[in-house]
């Protein structure tokens, strides 16, 4: 017999890279303000966050939280289904509902308990999920506690969804097509319309991630649907308010009946703590102000287009994002460290990416624009990774420049 904390003692492999003195992970941050952070008691620019519209310092965001305390406490110390359920709660479902043309909406303590919830209540022992392979681990979990079974197909790629579909579809009853809308690694978004046709055509449901994608696609940020001006293939539409919406917490959006079953049938959220009052208050009011301030969406698509732009004309490799998410493939999981480590030496606040998240020799910096950046934050950012890209060889010699090439089209499938 073994100690079932043998296994504890023997995983090295952080020990290794703290020792290295090029530990990225868990950084205190001291302050924050727009878009910069405080760490070690320094000043630094944050290209890391999903903080996309700015709005945590919004002042009307900050003032619905605190009224929110003044009038709820700080938590509901239970469940909805028993004695957590504020009328805050139920007003963000309808207003939620309505700002992404669905019928109804239920919402939970995390985005990660969302699709957990929702993909664990629905997909029964003779049902299926195709997956993409890059979805978010939120979704990977859900498919493993779900009683279905789960097929996966490359990444992004339709006419690998297809095939499975054509060789697997009529073994089960039901079926879900899951997806991100917006990856959250390499930043590109699903291919909505061709993934609905087949969703049609091979009697599936379309399911939704937009974590990535609501407060930054359509024109009023409703998502990867409105992106693609075709809101009812969604047939649900999950997400999460910890990125754009400045807050904690999820949701699942879809027809009256499937939020009704959920709401009544998933475990995740009938045995989880309701959202606090502060965070649901902070949601509401930033879904108002998406809505009535667009100005922080048209400064996001600024910022992020202009990095875009300044990024590939250095020599880095983005691995074609269409989003605010922008990688930078380095290669090697230590390459990958070491440039953080020097990111945070010089100010700016970034973390990689390394295996499993993405394959082996992918290791990535994966960088992320807000409304709230400041140009000449963002110009400094451009001067330290040019900098930087040289001293490590990214940007700047071609050899290298083909390897980071090759590696990006034999894993991601971009050029």
């Amino acid at each position: 017999m073994l100690d079932i904390f043998q296994k504890c003692g023997e995983y090295q492999d952080a020990k290794k890279v703290q020792a290295a003195g090029v530990y990225p992970y868990f950084r205190a941050i001291e302050s924050t303000a727009g878009s910069t952070v405080v760490t070690h008691g320094r000043r630094r620019v944050m290209i890391g966050s999903n903080n996309y519209l700015g709005l945590t310092h919004h002042p009307k965001v900050q003032a619905a939280a605190k009224a929110a305390i003044d009038q709820f406490g700080t938590g509901c110390t239970g469940s909805r289904f028993l004695n957590g359920n504020l009328v805050l709660h139920e007003e963000l479902e309808v207003e939620l509902a309505k700002y992404l043309g669905k019928e109804a909406c239920l919402v939970f303590s995390t985005g990660f308990l969302s699709n957990q919830g929702a993909l664990s209540t629905l997909v029964g022992r003779n049902d299926v999920i195709y997956s993409d392979r890059e979805n978010h681990a939120s979704i990977i979990e859900g498919t493993l506690v779900s009683l279905g079974d789960t097929v996966k197909f490359k990444h992004n790629n339709m006419a690998d969804l297809e095939r499975v579909l054509e060789a697997t579809r009529d073994k089960y009853a039901g079926a879900l097509i899951v997806a991100d809308g917006v990856f959250s690694m390499s930043g590109d978004i699903f291919n909505f319309t061709k993934a609905a046709e087949l969703a049609k055509k091979y009697s599936c449901r379309l399911y939704i991630d937009d974590a990535h994608a609501i407060g930054v696609l359509g024109d009023k940020g409703q998502g990867t649907a409105h992106h693609f001006g075709d809101v009812g293939s969604a047939d649900l539409v999950i997400g999460t308010f910890s990125k754009s919406f400045a807050s904690i917490g999820g949701y699942v959006a879809g027809p009256a009946d499937v939020i009704h079953y959920i709401k009544h049938k998933c475990r995740p959220f009938i045995f989880s703590a309701a959202m606090p009052p502060a965070a649901a208050a902070t949601v509401l009011e930033c879904l108002r102000i998406v809505q009535e301030e667009p100005e922080h969406l048209a400064n996001l698509w600024k910022n992020a287009n202009k990095m875009s732009r300044g990024l590939s004309s250095l020599g880095y490799k983005t691995l074609n994002s269409q989003t605010p998410i922008i990688p930078l493939l380095i290669g090697d999981d230590f390459t990958a460290f070491a440039f953080a480590q020097k990111l945070y030496e010089k100010g700016v606040f970034a973390t990689p990416v390394v295996r499993p998240a993405v394959p082996e020799g992918c290791a990535l910096i994966r960088t992320s624009y807000m409304a709230s950046h400041a140009n000449e934050d963002l110009d400094y950012v451009l001067e330290v990774l040019e900098a930087l890209g040289k001293e490590f060889g990214i940007i700047g010699h071609q050899s290298k420049q083909a390897e980071l090439a090759a590696l990006a089209h034999a894993h991601f499938g971009v050029v």
